[in-house]
């Protein structure tokens, strides 16, 4: 079986949807599993289930410390436990800058209402004084302010006209415990899924000046330049031009530099077969561990071989600043 994903699971109480977690884990296909579970609170319920169930746990409490001193021991275990991702679980701590840093686009929360409502506490009433028709449950990415990270997934709740928000906190739990699990499997996994891989690239190849997007023996391609003289400096390719696998075709400065790149890092590069002898290099992105500013820097370079000088020069003066 392919390794899993390794994630640290934060909480601060029972800990239900680090249990559903643990749990999900155990199927064959799940392509995660529970590292560490850790706490700020030493006797928290939830670590006693994750110790049981055979999973390492780490405990410190915050008293005493900084919120930055506190983090750093939580970062630094979670990083000995091998996780990359962090999953919050009921963890009743606000996290500092840094921390949060560390792990961007790393760190996942679930959030008991249908965001961007209802942020903080207090969820369920404020659903029932609204007279929502539904409740909910979101799952995020969690960025330095506080339940605002883009949404990944949601699930409505049906409030039922004798709900109180203890019972409907009941159902909306149900739901978290089914959400969060099928959202994080499927965000850890996004690396393979040749959807997103494409629109990785598109961002970082449209962000470049006078550039825009046209097929080339069906894959999409990127140009620079006027529609009659824009030229290609970028190629996606998903199985195409007789290759396997997903990857970026760029241009290099030449068949020396090509030669040097796949001499150094076979894994990462290798010469396509249509484009190969005149000095482009194509750079996998289906490994599951793609470093995007890479890919970003080969873009950036790849459009200035063959980008109008006046543009150049414009991003160089620019750069100057």
């Amino acid at each position: 079986m392919k390794d899993r994903v390794k994630v640290a699971v934060l909480i601060s109480g029972r800990g239900s949807n680090m249990a559903a977690l643990v749990y999900a884990a155990k199927a064959d296909d799940c392509p995660f599993e529970v590292a560490l579970v850790a706490s700020n609170v030493p006797d928290a319920p939830g670590l006693l289930l994750a110790k049981a169930e055979g999973i390492d746990i780490f405990t410190h409490t915050h008293h005493g410390l900084s919120r930055e001193e506190h983090d750093q021991i939580m970062h630094d275990a979670i990083v000995e436990a091998g996780a990359d991702y962090i999953v919050l679980a009921g963890y009743m701590r606000i996290l500092s800058d840094e921390f949060v840093g560390k792990w961007c686009d790393h760190m996942l929360n679930i959030h008991p209402s249908l965001l961007p409502k209802y942020k903080g506490l207090n969820t369920y009433q404020r659903a029932l004084d609204a007279g929502d028709e539904h409740a909910g449950c979101s799952v995020h990415l969690v960025t330095p302010t506080l339940d605002d990270g883009p949404v990944l997934a949601q699930t409505e709740v049906a409030i039922l006209p004798d709900d109180d928000a203890e019972v409907l906190a009941d159902r909306v739990l149900i739901a978290e415990h089914q959400l969060y699990a099928s959202t994080l499997a499927q965000y850890i996994t996004r690396e393979a899924d040749p959807d997103w891989i494409l629109n990785q690239v598109r961002k970082h190849a449209l962000a470049l000046e006078e550039t825009y997007e046209r097929p080339s023996f069906g894959t999409p391609g990127w140009r620079v330049g006027s529609e009659k003289t824009g030229k290609y400096f970028a190629y996606f390719s998903l199985r195409h031009f007789g290759e396997s696998g997903t990857s970026v075709f760029v241009k290099t400065s030449g068949l020396d530099e090509q030669s040097a790149l796949l001499d150094a890092d076979p894994d990462l590069y290798f010469a396509p077969k249509f484009y190969g002898k005149s000095g482009w290099i194509a750079i996998r992105l289906d490994t599951g561990h793609t470093d995007w500013d890479h890919v970003a820097d080969w873009l950036k370079k790849s459009w200035r071989m063959v980008a109008p000088k006046k543009l150049t020069k414009m991003m160089d003066i620019a750069e100057e600043f």
